[in-house]
């Protein structure tokens, strides 16, 4: 085979120089060998552009499949939500007075369509072709189809080492399907289309740079741009599908070990087939002679992004992050540098990565307008705003910013507290409402935004030990990034509302309490029923939100908002001093047998019948009559709790807080407060009831407002399917709390999802899943 100069003609030479400088290549001449001949005529060099191409073209399919899902659902809402209120407004127009036609002490007196209208009854046809006009049946039953298996979760693990008991076990858990069948198609798509195209490799290495590795090379350097775009927080993705930045970065993480993957595929072939075989050094050295190392530029993009992979996995980043939020934006600048040295402008390469320059720029950019300090026409232009800091009950902070900045429910800012911490910028979710109704007493203009969150390690331990050290009436400098992103979709544009809290999940979860009930009672909402359930580990969490939740019980429509609060590690102290175990959370296997019983049962911890009080008077008249009073005093608002004083060291920094013990409910020595906030719980369980409990969770429930508490864990696929026989033809079920929670919710609304694209009962049209991330 002769030797690559020899190929060349010396009226070439200098059109060979200018073409091997800009791509690593071989001309076909007159003189060249067959092989090169049939190996540049089946995948020649000038066409691999097509390959980058080929990602854009995946990419895009993706981005507007997404897109009309999300359009059709918010156009969908709104219409919803437009000919709801237009309803109200006619039947506002055209009702009876209450006077004449209802009794007001009666359930009609809360109706939206009288009983007893003036012209005629109401008409259900009308209402049956309203419904199908905004809703394409055909399209609701294929994303229920998707959902069926996008929302069912892949089970959490829990790992402890072997040999290490004293350890608490590690808990791993999986992103959801829809992200598994998004990256898997992904992997797939761009390994097929590395390896399926012919040749892999040339005869020699004299031909030019292995296909294989150009083809892997161009799909990750076309990669970039979506990267970069998926990472930033103000990015077009966003804007385009609704989906935030919170929840498209699983995505750039997985992106960019696609793109480590690649890159190990452009690098491995130049190994396979090195350059310093078979004459290919001295024609190497004949064209790039500023080169200290053959690969050096291939090594040192490829140096980077390997950092930026392995500490970006998730132990290593839960473990370091406050290294892993200082390193990971530099290093992704040299990563992005060392790319435009490395790929010398061969192909479309740069196209790509000043695209990439250009997504970081103006997404950095357009964050100018999210920070509370930039804009020249607030007060906290160049220095923030004023902080104060509360610790409240469970060593939890509660950190209220009087600001201008306006903020939709749900949404989350990143907080910087120099006085605190100068570099350290962290994300909370807010728990507060921007609304007229909640003004602040800084100024009309300015509304609380309220931050609650557990102290762990790092930043926020160091806002907690301030907080000790400087006490209440201290004031700090905050700066905020943000608002950012939020709820794809509105609770107001759906009939049933189902919202599932763990311990501080909470916090996710009040601001859309807020707003749902602010429209319900404004009607613009169409929601006639939500459910709330919030799992605590002591009841004293509960003082968090003590005041929005009174607001929520007083405020809310008549008989449409049901609480209930489930204590899973509080203790409770018996008359003997010694503590009384919960009642056991356990059920029989056959829901069929359980609703028997429950429904058999339901209230008996309140309300006890004859026999057995007789059984347990044991012949005496006067405990048997005191045993009635008590049964007839059950349906009663049940008392406020009693606790315990709070440890003295709650708040130190070494002792962790002592678990909290409430004591039984004592009438005689307790003083009776009608003005405070009753969270409905139960008092201390007699031995008959007790006993009871054995054949079910028995629920204390308060059947007048729907508000009540538990000892113990919620069982939570029970709780769906006894809220699912009154769903509504749209029902959102929202979860913020951990794994194990978020598990079981997932499993139950993907098996309610048959239903739907199954044409299951009522005309069911969607059951919505929005889950949030616990650590935020």
């Amino acid at each position: 085979m002769p030797q690559l100069p020899h190929l060349f003609e010396p009226s070439m030479a200098a059109e060979s120089l200018h073409t091997l400088s800009e791509r690593v290549s071989i001309p076909v001449t007159s003189s060249s060998p067959p092989d090169l001949q049939a190996a540049l005529s089946q995948d020649p060099w000038s066409k691999s552009g097509k390959y980058a191409l080929g990602w854009v073209y995946f990419s895009i399919i993706l981005l507007v499949f997404t897109i009309v899902i999300h359009l059709y659902h918010w156009m969908s809402d709104r219409i919803r939500r437009a000919t709801y209120k237009e309803e109200v407004a006619k039947s506002s127009a055209t009702s009876s007075p209450d006077d004449n036609y209802e009794m007001a002490n009666l359930p009609t007196n809360s109706s939206t369509h009288m009983f007893f209208p003036r012209h005629g009854p109401i008409s259900q046809q009308q209402q049956e072709e309203e419904e199908t006009f905004l809703s394409f049946t055909p399209l609701n039953r294929l994303v229920a189809f998707l959902r069926y298996f996008f929302y069912r979760p892949l089970p959490v693990l829990r790992i402890r080492p072997a040999g290490f008991l004293h350890m608490r076990k590690r808990v791993i858990s999986f992103p959801s399907p829809g992200v598994i069948f998004i990256v898997t198609a992904a992997s797939v798509f761009v390994t097929l289309y590395c390896f399926i195209p012919q040749p892999l490799y040339y005869a020699s290495i004299q031909f030019g740079s292995p296909p294989l590795a150009i083809r892997a090379g161009m799909l990750a350097v076309a990669m970039m741009p979506w990267i970069i775009a998926l990472s930033m927080k103000a990015n077009l993705v966003t804007l385009l599908t609704g989906i935030g930045h919170e929840r498209l970065n699983v995505l750039h993480r997985w992106g960019g070990y696609i793109c480590l993957f690649l890159s190990l595929v452009h690098t491995i072939p130049f190994y396979v087939t090195p350059v310093w075989d078979q004459g290919g050094l001295i024609v190497f050295k004949s064209y790039f002679q500023d080169q200290f190392y053959i690969y050096g530029t291939g090594i040192a993009a490829l140096v980077p992004l390997l950092f930026l992979c392995v500490h970006s996995l998730p132990f290593l980043r839960a473990w370091m992050y406050e290294l892993f939020v200082a390193l990971h934006v530099p290093v992704s600048i040299v990563f992005v540098g060392m790319l435009f040295w490395h790929c010398h402008n061969y192909l479309t390469s740069w196209n790509y990565l000043w695209a990439t320059a250009a997504i970081w720029l103006t997404s950095y950019l357009v964050r100018l307008c999210f920070l509370n300090w930039t804009n020249p026409r607030r007060m906290s232009w160049l220095i923030g705003e004023e902080a104060s800091v509360t610790i409240l009950p469970e060593n939890a902070v509660k950190v209220t910013i009087p600001s201008q900045v306006k903020w939709r429910p749900g949404q989350y800012v990143y907080l910087r507290m120099p006085g605190i911490s100068v570099f350290e910028n962290h994300p909370f979710t807010l728990a507060s409402l921007c609304s007229d109704d909640f003004p602040s007493e800084y100024g009309e203009q300015y509304r609380d935004m309220v931050l609650v969150f557990r102290p762990f390690g790092g930043f926020t331990r160091k806002v907690l030990n301030a907080a000790i050290d400087n006490g209440p009436n201290h004031t700090y400098r905050a700066f905020i990034d943000g608002p950012y992103g939020g709820m794809q979709r509105e609770l107001a544009s759906f009939d049933t509302v189902i919202l599932f809290a763990g311990g501080s999940g909470i916090t996710a979860i009040v601001s859309h309490l807020l707003d749902l009930i602010k429209k319900m009672r404004d009607s613009k909402a169409v929601t006639k029923q939500v459910h709330v359930v919030w799992a605590l580990k002591r009841p004293e969490t509960m003082e968090w939100f003590k005041e929005e939740l009174r607001i929520c019980r007083e405020f809310a429509p008549p008989e449409t908002v049901h609480c209930q609060f489930f204590v899973t590690a509080a203790k409770r102290i018996g008359p003997n001093g010694f503590p009384l175990p919960p009642p056991s959370p356990s059920r029989p296997v056959s829901d069929l047998v359980h609703g028997k019983i429950d429904k058999a049962f339901h209230g008996i911890a309140s309300k006890r019948n004859s026999a057995l009080i007789r059984e347990e008077a044991a012949g005496d008249p006067e405990k048997e009559r005191e045993l009635r009073r008590e049964n007839e005093d059950g349906i009663t608002a049940l008392p406020a709790p009693t606790f315990l004083p709070p440890p003295k060291k709650a708040h130190t920094r070494a002792n962790k807080p002592d678990k909290l013990t409430i004591p039984s409910f004592n009438p005689k020595q307790h003083n009776a407060n009608n003005n405070s906030f009753d969270f409905g719980f139960p008092s201390t369980p007699t031995m008959l009831q007790k006993n009871l409990m054995r054949f079910a969770f028995l629920p204390t429930a308060n059947k007048k407002t729907g508000w009540h508490t538990e000892y113990g864990r919620p069982d939570i696929p029970f709780m769906l399917k006894g809220f699912e026989r009154d769903f509504g033809k749209r029902t959102c079920v929202f979860v913020c709390g951990p794994p194990s929670m978020r598990v079981d919710v997932q499993s139950c609304v993907a098996s309610m999802q048959q239903k739907v694209w199954g044409g299951g009962e009522n005309g069911r049209q969607e059951v919505y899943l929005h889950t949030e991330n616990y650590a935020i």
